[in-house]
């Protein structure tokens, strides 16, 4: 694959400003896949071996790190939000052992609502090599905040990089751009311009690059839309209404075709693909699911697979290209349940990974979604998995990450316990795995 099919592939820089290619800089990695195409990666790990360095966190958050130009950026909230009354969902459920009840954010859950008064949002910018901070630049909350739930807050979305520029966005609408010394370049408050930001437990969906746009997905009760902006001013360059009472948590996915780059989107109506340079709608996979979590992943042919979200979902793979509802023409095959909740699925070497709440692991063929095996090896997942080595890493909220060796039977190298709950996805960067910990910035490797 030459550099500019990569660059479109990856949905993330413009050719101009390709990133390093030891970098991170979104949330789902390089190749939007979590997939790591360095070696050597580490195996063994505990809180007193094995650690780089560990940086203590000033706010809370379950965004993910990201890694651009000899940083580590992460986004976080600072003061206590709004929590939803009432019951919270979990994960553990049918009499799994919990062995940490599922903890809320922060280690506890503090009963009634704040008020919102005095909250700020941080994007804060580490050392890559020791983990020192660099430089932090403070956003505080406007406008109305929605109600959250107990495992997450308003610093839900992970931020995205291009090499020289740094994109982060929250909850409340705000969304901010900064250069790599921390200095502001450009702010919006787009539920201000377009509307509230009314979507239960609060929006949690990530910003994307696509060439010189950046991509949003803002499904929400009140209206739902796709939005990209000029990375560089922030200025509308197309806005796509997908009409009212749309619902949806996940990230969108930018695939690279011969005939023309698809944008995959999950939503609780179903699966749609339009033209990421235009807002264009193309098709539309069926099939409604009432809280889609996931994001979509691809093989080196484009096959897209994803989970739809909520309980023990579906899950599928659709062949892209198709016009119009594609269910009967472009879905390769679909199977009814028994994805994860929250955690998106993996696609490695022919094989797609999924880990749930219960700490059952599934591995089944991806071209015919056919189980490969299945086993109970505990934890509580919330985090996406992440590939390379020829290992497949799977992080428990319970603090213990599992590598496994990626096959065709369930094979675990090792159990790492860092003793810190684990909700973020970690990135991956020059041999070392950042991990988000409730209370810090973890490196773990050489």
């Amino acid at each position: 694959m030459n550099r500019l099919t990569t660059c479109v592939a990856i949905g993330l820089v413009a050719c101009a400003g390709v990133a390093e290619a030891q970098d991170w800089p979104q949330w789902r990695g390089p190749d939007g896949r979590r997939i790591s195409h360095e070696t050597d990666l580490p195996t063994a790990w505990d809180a007193d071996s094995g650690v780089a360095w560990r940086t203590p966190l000033r706010g809370l958050g379950v965004s993910s790190p990201i890694v651009s130009g000899g940083l580590v950026l992460l986004t976080s909230q600072v003061g206590r939000g709004r929590l939803r009354p009432g019951g919270h969902p979990a994960l553990v459920r049918g009499g799994a052992e919990s062995p940490d009840n599922e903890r809320p954010l922060g280690g506890e859950r503090v009963d009634g609502d704040g008020d919102g008064d005095g909250v700020v949002f941080l994007i804060s910018a580490f050392d890559h090599a020791d983990g020192h901070l660099v430089w932090e630049h403070e956003l505080p909350a406007e406008g109305d905040q929605p109600e959250a739930h107990q495992k997450h807050n308003m610093a839900s979305p992970s931020a995205v990089a291009d090499g020289e520029r740094v994109y982060a966005w929250f909850a409340t609408g705000q969304i901010v751009a900064l250069d790599l010394q921390g200095e502001r370049l450009w702010e919006r408050h787009l539920a201000r311009d377009y509307g509230p930001y009314e979507i239960v437990w609060g929006h949690s969906s990530s910003p994307i690059l696509y060439e010189d746009l950046v991509i949003l997905q803002s499904d929400h009760e009140t209206g739902a839309y796709l939005l990209a902006l000029d990375r560089r001013s922030g200025e509308t360059r197309w806005r796509a209404d997908r009409g009212a009472s749309l619902r949806s948590f996940s990230t969108p996915l930018v695939v690279a075709r011969p005939d023309g780059d698809e944008l995959v989107v999950n939503a609780n109506a179903g699966l749609d693909g339009y033209d990421p340079s235009t807002g264009e709608w193309l098709w539309h996979a069926d099939g409604h699911n009432e809280y889609p979590v996931a994001a979509a992943t691809f093989d080196d042919d484009g096959m897209v697979y994803t989970a739809r979200g909520h309980r023990a979902g579906p899950y599928l793979a659709i062949r892209l290209g198709g016009r119009g509802v594609v269910d009967d023409s472009h879905v390769a095959w679909r199977v009814a349940t028994g994805a994860p909740y929250v955690s998106s699925i993996l696609y490695y070497d022919g094989l797609i990974y999924m880990a749930n709440g219960n700490g059952i692991v599934t591995a089944v063929e991806a071209t015919t979604g056919e189980r490969v095996w299945q086993d109970r090896l505990g934890g509580i997942y919330s985090a996406s998995p992440l590939a390379g080595d020829g290992k497949v890493y799977l992080f428990s909220e319970t603090g213990e990450t599992l590598v496994l060796r990626a096959g065709r039977e369930p094979h675990v190298l090792q159990r790492n316990d860092l003793g810190e709950r684990v909700v973020s996805s970690p990135a991956v960067s020059d041999g070392r795995i950042f991990i988000r910990t409730d209370g810090a910035l973890v490196a773990v490797g050489p």
